[in-house]
C-alpha cells in the first residue's frame, strides 16, 4: 500500500539517512522528516494523495520504509475542522489512526501535524545543537532575526502537537520567503518543493546557526576555571570512575534497576570544570527529546576529584536523598488527578567533576544515547550562553511533556523485558566452551555480559559474535593473578556500571596417576579454580555489596567434585574446594542478597576448550575408548543415556538466575545425565 517504488519514499529515506548520519544534525532518534505525492487507490483506482512520515520511534540514520507512516493527506487535513484545542491534543494522535493508508508500517507521532498541515511536499523536523542554543536563548528571537533576517522565521515555544502543526503551518503561508522556523525551546524546522530542496534548507539553518554562534560567541561561554576542578589524568579518572560506578548505579537503581554508562569526553570534562555548570546544570534540558530521555535535570557531584573516596560516595548518598525528595515535590507541585503515576524519582544523569558522566537506562543502549543527549544538551547551553543567556522552557511545560498520557502509552507499547533485563554478568573462561555457551545464553536472554578469558583477542572475538559493545564486551583476564580480576571487573563497571551475576567457569585438567602429578600440576590446577574462583568471587562480593542490589554467584564445579575417580587427583581436589567454597559464601553473603550456587557438569566432551586441551585424550585412554567416542561413552554411563553438551551447563546457569530460584542459596545441581556415585547426599 505504501508504494515502495514511489520515488517520493526513495527520496525521503536517502534524505533521512544522510541527515540522520551526522549528529550535528539531530540527536540519535530526534526529529522526523517526510514527503508527500500520489499514489493509487487501491480500492478506487483513482489517485490518492499521501504523507509519507517517520513513525514514532526509529532513528533518521536507520530509517527504511517500515519505520515510516503512510497517510492519506486529505483525511489528515480534515482534522483541522474537528480540532477541539490545545486542551485536548491528546485525542488527536488517536485520530491519526482514521488516516492510515493500507495497514502495516510505523505509528504516527505527534509531530505528523506538522509535516501534514505545511504545504510544503518535503519537510524535516531536526533537532540540531546550534539550532537549539538559538531556540533556547533567553532572546532567540532577536537572534534568530539577527541570524537569518527574514529567511528563516521564529515560533515560540509550544508542545508538539496539533497546534503547533497549526502554527508552523501559518508561518509557511505568512512568510513565503522563509524556508523554516526556529521553534522556541526546541529545534528547527524546514521545507522545500522538492526533497534536495528541503535537505539543503535544513543544512543551510544548521550551518548558519553554527557559523552565527562561533562568530559572535563569547569565548569561554561557562565561565572560568574551578580551582581543583580539572580532569584527572586519563588513567586516574578511569580506574576513580571504576571504583564509584557501582556506588552510582546502586543509587540511581532505588526504584528499578539500571544499566550504566560512562563519558569522560572533553565536552563533559570542559564543562564540569567551569564556574556555572551548576547553575546550568539546575536549569536542566530543553528540547523535549533531551530531558524525555535525561529526567529534568541532572545529579552533580560538588566534590573535587581529589576528594577521598568514601567522602565522594559519602556525598553522593546524600544528593541523592535530597535529588529524590526535590524529583517528588516537582511531581506533586504539577501533577493533576489524571497524570499517570510517578514513574521513578532516581536520576539518569550523575555528573563526576574531574571524571565525567555516569548514564543510566533499562538497557545499555538506552543508558548510552541518555548520555549522548545530555552532551547534545552541553553543546546547546553552551551556544546559548556564546551569544545570549540559556533560558529552557519553564519546569510545568517540562512536566506536562515528561507525564504526557502520549509518552505513558508509548512506555505501555514496548516489549515485555526479557527475563535478565538490566542484569550484568561476567563469565570468566568464556571465550570457549561452556562459559562461551553460558555468556551467549545470558545475552540472549537479556543481560549485558562481560566476556573474561586469558587470551585478549578470543574474548573480543566471542563478545562480537554475541552483539555490539551495548551487549557484550571482551576482557583479558588471568584469574590467578588480582590484579587482572580487579581490572576486569573494572572494565565492567565502565561497560555497564557495575555487576550482579558472576560466572566462575575458567578452568583446566590435568589427568594423571598420582605418582606422576607434579607440584607444578597440583599449584596450576588449584591456581585456576581453587584460587581463581577465590579471587574472583571477593571481587564480585566487593562490587556487589557496594552496589547494593544483591546477586548471583555460579561457580561452575564438577561431578569429580564428589566422584572419587582415577588419576584425577588434582584436578578433583580443586573441583572440591570450589564446591565448599560455594557453601562457604551463601552462608557469608546472603545477608548482602548475594545468592552462591553451583554447577555440577560431567563428561561435556564436545565444544569443551578443556577435553580440546589434551583431557579429552588422557580421560579417552583411562577408560580405553577412542578420543572420538568418548561422548558416546560418558552418555552410556549416565541413568538418562544422554550425552552432555555446552548448552546444558547454560541452561542451569540460566534457571539459576533468572528469578524463578530467588530463594535458593548454597545449592549445587548436577548436570551429568544422571551419575548415582555423584548424588548429593
Amino acid at each position: 500500500m505504501s508504494g515502495s517504488t514511489q520515488p517520493e519514499v526513495a527520496a525521503l529515506l536517502g534524505r533521512s539517512n544522510r541527515l540522520g548520519a551526522d549528529r550535528r544534525n539531530t540527536n540519535y532518534a530526534g526529529g522526523n522528516t517526510s514527503a508527500k505525492g500520489t499514489s493509487t487507490d487501491p480500492v478506487t483506482g483513482t489517485p490518492v494523495e499521501l504523507l509519507w512520515v517517520k513513525g514514532s520511534g526509529g532513528d533518521l540514520g536507520t530509517l527504511t520504509e517500515a519505520g515510516l507512516a503512510v497517510l492519506r493527506l486529505d483525511r489528515l487535513r480534515s482534522l483541522v475542522d474537528v480540532y477541539p484545542g490545545v486542551g485536548r491534543e491528546d485525542e488527536m494522535v488517536a485520530a491519526f489512526d482514521f488516516c492510515l493508508h493500507g495497514r502495516g508500517g510505523a505509528a504516527p507521532s505527534i509531530d505528523t501535524a506538522m509535516h501534514g498541515l505545511v504545504q510544503a511536499a518535503h519537510v524535516d523536523h531536526l533537532h540540531p545543537d546550534a539550532g537549539i542554543a538559538l531556540a533556547t536563548a533567553a532572546d532567540g528571537e532577536a537572534l534568530t532575526k539577527a541570524c537569518f533576517g527574514d529567511r528563516v522565521v521564529w515560533v515560540p515555544w509550544r508542545r508538539p502537537g496539533f497546534q503547533l502543526g497549526l502554527d508552523i503551518a501559518a508561518v509557511a503561508v505568512a512568510h513565503p520567503e522563509a524556508i523554516g522556523c526556529v521553534l522556541g525551546g526546541h529545534g528547527i524546522t524546514a521545507w522545500g518543493a522538492t526533497s534536495e530542496e528541503c535537505e539543503a534548507r535544513s543544512l543551510e539553518i544548521i550551518r548558519t546557526a553554527q557559523s552565527y554562534v562561533d562568530d559572535h560567541g563569547a569565548p569561554e561561554p561557562f565561565g572560568p576555571l574551578i580551582e581543583g576542578y580539572a580532569a584527572l589524568p586519563e588513567a586516574d579518572r578511569r580506574a576513580r570512575a571504576a571504583e564509584l560506578a557501582p556506588v552510582v548505579r546502586g543509587l540511581v537503581s532505588t526504584d528499578r534497576p539500571q544499566v550504566g554508562h560512562f563519558t569522560d569526553s572533553d565536552v563533559v570534562l570542559d564543562f564540569l570544570a567551569r564556574e556555572k555548570h551548576p547553575a546550568l546544570a539546575a536549569l536542566g534540558t530543553s528540547c523535549p527529546d533531551h530531558f524525555l530521555r535525561t529526567k529534568v535535570r541532572p545529579l552533580v557531584l560538588d566534590l573535587p576529584p581529589t576528594a577521598p573516596l568514601e567522602a565522594a560516595a559519602a556525598r553522593l548518598r546524600e544528593l541523592h536523598a535530597a535529588y529524590r525528595e526535590d524529583y517528588r515535590a516537582y511531581y506533586d507541585r504539577h501533577a493533576t488527578p489524571g497524570t499517570p503515576a510517578m514513574r521513578g524519582a532516581d536520576p539518569a544523569i550523575v555528573l563526576v567533576p574531574g571524571l565525567g558522566m555516569f548514564s543510566f537506562g533499562a538497557t545499555k543502549q538506552t543508558a548510552r544515547v541518555t548520555g549522548e543527549f545530555y552532551v547534545n544538551a552541553i553543546n546547546v547551553m553552551r551556544g546559548a550562553e556564546a551569544v545570549s543567556t540559556y533560558a529552557p522552557i519553564d519546569e510545568a511545560e517540562k512536566f506536562r511533556i515528561e507525564y504526557w498520557a502520549l509518552e505513558e502509552a508509548k512506555l505501555a507499547r514496548m516489549p515485555r523485558p526479557k527475563p535478565l533485563a538490566t542484569r550484568v554478568a561476567l563469565v570468566t573462561g568464556a571465550a570457549s566452551g561452556i562459559g562461551k555457551a553460558i555468556a551467549e545464553r545470558l545475552a540472549a536472554e537479556g543481560a549485558c555480559v562481560v566476556i573474561a578469558d586469558l587470551d585478549a583477542g578470543k574474548a573480543a572475538d566471542a563478545a562480537a559474535g554475541i552483539g555490539s559493545t551495548d551487549v557484550a564486551v571482551g576482557v583479558a583476564a588471568d584469574v590467578t593473578d588480582a590484579s587482572q580480576v580487579a581490572a576486569a571487573f573494572a572494565a565492567a563497571a565502565l561497560a555497564f556500571g557495575g555487576v550482579d551475576l558472576v560466572v566462575n567457569n575458567a578452568g583446566l585438567s590435568i589427568s594423571k596417576p598420582l605418582a606422576e602429578t607434579t607440584e607444578r600440576d597440583w599449584d596450576l590446577q588449584h591456581d585456576v579454580m581453587a584460587k581463581g574462583s577465590f579471587l574472583v568471587s571477593r571481587e564480585a562480593a566487593r562490587v556487589m555489596t557496594t552496589q547494593r542490589m544483591g546477586g548471583d554467584i555460579v561457580y561452575i564445579s564438577s561431578k569429580n567434585s564428589l566422584f572419587a575417580g582415577p588419576n584425577n587427583l588434582a584436578y578433583g581436589a580443586a573441583k572440591a574446594d570450589q564446591a565448599h567454597q560455594v557453601r562457604l559464601l551463601a552462608a557469608e553473603l546472603g545477608g548482602h542478597g548475594i545468592r552462591v550456587n553451583g554447577i555440577n557438569p560431567d563428561g561435556v566432551v564436545r565444544g569443551s576448550g578443556i577435553f580440546a586441551g589434551g583431557w579429552g585424550a588422557q580421560r579417552a585412554a583411562v577408560y580405553g575408548v577412542p578420543e572420538e567416542e568418548l561422548g558416546a561413552y560418558y552418555a552410556q554411563r549416565t541413568l538418562l543415556k544422554r550425552e552432555v553438551l555446552p548448552e546444558h551447563v547454560a541452561n542451569a546457569v540460566f534457571v539459576l538466575t533468572a528469578g524463578d530460584l530467588s530463594h535458593t542459596t548454597g545449592l549445587h545441581i548436577p548436570v551429568d545425565a544422571g551419575v548415582a556415585a555423584a548424588f548429593l547426599r
